[in-house]
């Protein structure tokens, strides 16, 4: 459904929603809107020998609205949701641009733009425990994870199907056509990631259709296990497994696992051939975290994922996903909560991976990478400030025969104001 037949739709449901004004009781008592803010620093230093770009470095502010209506009352309950984005740029220039935040010129010298924004529409149906969006959609989904790391976030357009009817079990459905980066106001065709190495080859470049569906089952309160399925047409079908368990272990101890396989075929368009292991096992105790992560990539090519989504992998960090063909790679984190010490809002987060065995082709030494991530965040917790965030995100990156030599922060500072 295009954007020009899913707005009439929606016209027709609001005039029909409008001639029942009793119908209309839960549609407006229970809708909610917030006004976000988020100001954002971007400053990437690309440190290797001849980089085409010393540095990408912008400034810019963003500004979220999102709606949200309940449903109207009957066995079919009917709703709309909206969400309005705009960013404005503060500081850029065309030897400094390319951070993601700011949508740029398609011409040379592919100068930032003052602005851009997108205003999505969502219609939603419910019945009993499931719900039918159509529209503007962020799916948040093993196989497609859409991508929310700078001043606005990806957006997809398509239907999804949200169903709860069995207890414990949740099911999701549904096909995407296009997709909004976070640095665009334009939708588009769908493309695979080949960011990296991942030695990934498709005789198309474009397509649209995503079609997915997700089962995830909570077993108790201390084990999930799911499956999911993803397909981009022409270019690869993937299965996913994973199981998450959280064992309790007496006087404010736990040890979290989560593990994850990922079976990734070409779709006859590309050679797509991966096979992606994960595992992460986190010990907290107090205010402590401590994390220990393995990764392995098998097969003839990296994992494959939707261009500019994020891929669900453990090591999938701030900036590399260590996910390139036949790439073996370790994480260590440790995080602190300051709560513990009576600081509420106040986080710390620090992590260390390093990944080797990257398959360059013949003729060619294996790669290696390696990737540091601290991030401290504060929100404040009363007064009139109260929900202002403050997070710093530093990373360092350095690699051995491909990739990126880069240091880089950003600053953001972000306050949601709940409008009703």
């Amino acid at each position: 459904m295009d954007r020009r037949s899913l707005t009439s739709h929606l016209l027709l449901v609001g005039g029909a929603l409008s001639c029942s004004t009793p119908a209309l009781a839960d549609f407006i008592k229970d809708s909610k809107a917030s006004l976000e803010l988020r100001n954002f620093y971007f400053n990437r230093d690309f440190r290797q020998h001849a980089a085409p770009q010393a540095k990408a470095e912008e400034w810019a502010q963003g500004f979220l609205l999102r709606y949200e209506s309940g449903f109207t009352e009957g066995s079919i309950g009917v709703g709309l949701d909206a969400i309005g984005l705009l960013g404005v740029k503060l500081d850029s220039s065309p030897d400094r641009a390319g951070s993601g935040l700011l949508k740029r010129d398609r011409e040379a010298p592919k100068r930032a733009q003052d602005e851009y924004g997108e205003l999505g529409l969502t219609a939603k149906l419910r019945a009993s425990k499931s719900t039918l969006k159509l529209g503007t959609l962020m799916p948040k989904l093993p196989v497609l994870l859409a991508n929310d790391s700078r001043l606005l976030p990806q957006t997809f357009e398509g239907g999804q199907l949200n169903s709860l009817e069995i207890d414990g079990l949740t099911v999701d459905a549904g096909r995407l056509t296009q997709v909004n980066q976070r640095d665009s106001s334009d939708y588009e065709d769908m493309s695979i990631t080949t960011v990296g190495v991942k030695n990934i080859r498709a005789r198309q470049t474009t397509s649209d259709a995503f079609d997915f569906a997700n089962l995830s089952y909570k077993w108790n309160d201390a084990l999930t296990t799911g499956y999911g399925f993803g397909r981009l047409d022409d270019f690869y079908r993937q299965h996913y497994l994973s199981l998450n368990h959280l064992l309790a272990l007496g006087d404010g101890q736990s040890l979290k696992s989560d593990l994850r396989f990922a079976r990734s075929t070409d779709e006859g368009g590309s050679n797509v051939d991966n096979k992606a292991f994960g595992a992460m096992f986190t010990y907290g105790f107090g205010g402590h975290a401590v994390g220990l992560g393995y990764q392995r990539m098998s097969g003839d090519t990296g994992f494959a994922y939707v261009n500019g989504s994020d891929a669900y992998l453990v090591n999938f960090v701030q900036i590399s996903d260590f996910a390139n063909r036949e790439e073996r790679s370790w994480q260590a984190r440790y995080d602190y909560n300051f709560a513990a010490i009576g600081i509420p809002g106040l986080t710390f987060m620090t992590r260390y991976l390093s990944g080797d065995g990257v398959e360059l082709g013949a003729g060619r030494e294996d790669g290696k990478e390696w990737e540091r991530d601290t991030d401290i965040a504060y929100v404040v917790q009363s007064g009139p400030l109260k929900n202002v965030g403050v997070k710093w995100r530093n990373a360092t990156v350095r690699s051995t025969n491909f990739g990126n030599d880069l240091d880089e922060n950003r600053l953001i500072l972000s306050y949601t104001l709940p409008l009703w």
